[in-house]
């Protein structure tokens, strides 16, 4: 099951746009459903980095890149801040999959992540959103509001939970 998973995972993140030699971040990345196929993607050349505050799902996802040979993972561990320590223009892609039961719309900290991807991310990069337990259509006015534009929406099987479902990914750029 576990191989379907990261197949899929590795469809949806090269349909976005994730390439070779790419600088991602995961920020809420959990045991790494996404990281580890980002990580395959972007090789040698690239980097992961895994932000999450679940410290023993950290532990997990870093045990399994080690296992698999991938030496492009790079944890963060958070406390649940959102000020993110890396540099900016620094990153192509920052994938925000299925964090909004953290984040709710009227949660300031939110905003606050939004700004902090727009500072990270280089200017041709890639805010992707996986939207779940959150208004889709608000969601996507308040990253527009950020400075962000919509580029392209996946819609198809996603991994949502550790389950395969039917879900869409909004696709945000620097306006």
């Amino acid at each position: 099951m576990k191989g379907r998973q990261d197949r899929l995972c590795e469809e949806v993140l090269r349909s976005i746009g994730i390439k070779k030699g790419f600088v991602v971040l995961d920020f809420g990345c959990g045991s790494g459903n996404y990281t580890i196929p980002a990580a395959r993607i972007v090789g040698e050349e690239g980097v992961v980095y895994a932000l999450d505050k679940d410290e023993e799902a950290l532990d997990e996802l870093m045990r399994r890149a080690e296992s698999e040979g991938l030496n492009n993972v790079r944890r963060i561990d958070t406390k649940g801040e959102v000020n993110l320590k890396l540099d900016d223009e620094s990153v192509d892609v920052v994938l925000l999959y299925d964090i909004f039961w953290y984040f709710p719309l009227s949660d300031p900290r939110l905003t606050r992540l939004l700004k902090e991807a727009y500072r990270v991310l280089r200017g041709s990069g890639l805010l992707s959103v996986l939207p779940k337990h959150i208004d889709p259509e608000r969601l996507r006015e308040k990253i527009e509001g950020i400075g962000f534009r919509l580029r392209s929406v996946y819609s198809g099987a996603v991994l949502h939970d550790g389950v395969i479902e039917k879900g869409q990914i909004l696709n945000f750029m620097k306006a």
